[in-house]
């Protein structure tokens, strides 16, 4: 089962998009959101909202409750 090159999430089959650069590198991406931000050269350990965070930093995000 492969990972979001993102977020670190699992992808489970028939789910997700891979893409493939022209050296050869690949990405899989679990969602649109995912591959947006790395479109826009963001990292993924340094949102709150992604597993890679919590792997990076230790903690978990703090969940808001609407009010």
């Amino acid at each position: 089962m492969p990972f979001c090159s993102f977020c670190s999430e699992s992808i489970s089959k028939g789910k997700g998009v891979l893409y493939i650069k022209k050296d050869g590198k690949f990405f899989y991406f679990c969602s649109s959101k995912c591959r947006k931000n790395t479109k826009l050269k963001r990292e993924g350990r340094r949102k709150k909202w992604t597993k890679a965070y919590v792997d990076f930093t230790g903690k978990q995000a703090k969940k808001e409750a609407k009010k």
